[in-house]
């Protein structure tokens, strides 16, 4: 079964954990990302990225390329902008990374943190949405091989990663009302 991975129009195998991972690798090979192909993975347009490079909520290219630590963040934002305002979105990702447009005061790599997320979501949509109670071990296994730079980071971190699964989950169920609204007769 396939899936579309959060923030993009990429579509991967929902049965293969190492899916997500083998595309995105295989997107870095020659280096980063010009801003078409950027905006051919997520569907934005391109003065959405730039809009964004612009306000700071991501560090600029450069020579003209993404890297992916820095797609990462626009996938993280993408996924999340129909269920949270961008305003919300920066502030989740400031209270775990500190100043948006600077990589040296990260404390997860933008990578790392968009696999955890990306590891959340595909155990949701397979199994649904964990009681609360069931939603911490979920955590624990998508940060397994986090290891905190500072103490209380993982806490933080999960923290954020619990709001930003609920979003997610918020806005696909909207969505699926919104169609199930149009098929009524």
């Amino acid at each position: 079964m396939n899936w579309t991975l959060p923030g993009t129009v990429l579509s991967v195998d929902l049965d293969r954990e190492e899916s997500a991972e083998e595309v995105f690798s295989a997107m870095f090979l020659t280096g980063g990302l010009v801003l078409s192909q950027v905006t051919q993975v997520t569907g934005l347009e391109p003065y959405i990225v730039q809009n964004w490079v612009r306000r700071g909520f991501l560090s600029p290219p450069q020579q003209r390329k993404y890297t992916r630590r820095q797609l990462s963040r626009i996938l993280t934002i993408n996924a999340l902008k129909s269920a949270l305002s961008i305003d919300q979105i920066c502030s989740l990702l400031r209270y775990i990374n500190g100043a948006l447009d600077d990589e040296g005061d990260d404390t997860i790599d933008d990578t790392q943190f968009y696999r955890a997320f990306v590891l959340l979501a595909r155990t949701v949509t397979r199994e649904g949405y964990p009681a609360p109670e069931e939603l911490g071990p979920m955590l624990d296994r998508s940060l397994a091989a986090y290891e905190e730079p500072v103490p209380g980071a993982k806490q933080r971190i999960k923290a954020v990663l619990r709001i930003l699964i609920t979003a997610w989950r918020s806005a696909q169920l909207q969505s699926e009302a919104q169609r199930m609204l149009l098929e009524l007769p």
